[in-house]
């Protein structure tokens, strides 16, 4: 019973500090523990998820947005296409195959990966030279955050809003669909597509991931997936990790962030390829 505990709360820890600074959640790490470790039905594995991202979410989004981290604006903005391709999706559950939208969600993935891997081998800065968009300055989607890496404030321009509010869109589609998390692509959407620096990508994805599975941690709560004696030490050790990744994330250079991406990126586009295919791993 104790080492149970401890190892929810060590999982919730880990879990708590790579979401912050990834902004994709924790199920990454959470799931494979409990199913394959512990022995836990996959259901209650998602359900505990679903928890972890809430509570990751929540302990990162009171950091980011007293250090101005976070695009609030972007993440209302996004959060709208969101939800919409969510509640399509969930309503069209069966009409699309799920096997054809994991494969090109999954090759998306991995082309992100390669335009990252791009970025890493050219050495050029992450800081931006893009143009306004017409639109983001209408809608004052621009923002400025304070690097404490680099040591300097860094003013941003947000790019091809149209472009990104379709890939949020999609997003929201396949996560109802296919019950996924879209952290991944809520930070593709706004790093390669709107070219936001990726600190506050990220950070700004912690924030909509919460609001997103605030949405559907109802129906698992009501159909009994979420388990209280699961669920709440892991958000106890998220939200501790969550508050120690922010402080660590202020301190990484972007370069830096993005090698930590990569290999996550790849294997979450590798699995939904395989998934594509009929094949878990």
């Amino acid at each position: 019973m104790t080492y149970s505990l401890l190892l929810l709360l060590g999982v919730g820890l880990l879990a708590g500090i790579f979401g912050a600074i990834l902004g994709i959640g924790g199920g990454l790490i959470i799931t494979p523990v409990l199913t394959l470790g512990m022995g836990l039905d996959i259901k209650y594995a998602i359900g505990a998820s679903i928890i972890a991202v809430i509570a990751t979410s929540s302990g990162a989004t009171i950091a980011y947005l007293k250090d101005d981290m976070l695009n609030l604006r972007v993440a209302m903005f996004l959060e709208i296409a969101t939800t919409v391709g969510a509640v399509l999706g969930a309503v069209l559950t069966g009409l699309v195959h799920a096997n054809f939208l994991y494969f090109l969600f999954g090759a998306l993935l991995v082309f992100t990966t390669y335009n990252m891997i791009r970025k890493l081998l050219s050495k050029a800065s992450d800081a931006q030279n893009v143009q306004a968009d017409q639109l983001a300055t209408k809608l004052n989607l621009n923002g400025t955050y304070y690097d404490k890496a680099l040591k300097e404030q860094v003013d941003y321009q947000v790019q091809n809003v149209p472009g990104g509010f379709t890939m949020m869109f999609g997003a929201g589609f396949a996560s109802g669909l296919l019950g996924i998390g879209s952290g991944a692509f809520k930070v593709l959407a706004m790093d390669t597509i709107m070219h936001m620096p990726l600190k506050p990508s990220s950070a700004t994805s912690n924030l909509m991931m919460g609001v997103t599975a605030a949405a559907s941690a109802m129906v698992y709560f009501f159909n009994g997936s979420i388990k209280p004696g699961i669920a709440a030490p892991l958000a106890i050790g998220i939200l501790v990790g969550a508050l120690i990744g922010t402080r660590i994330m202020e301190h990484l250079k972007p370069r830096l962030i993005r090698m930590i991406f990569v290999p996550v990126m790849l294997y979450l586009g590798i699995q939904m390829i395989a998934k594509g295919f009929g094949v878990t791993i």
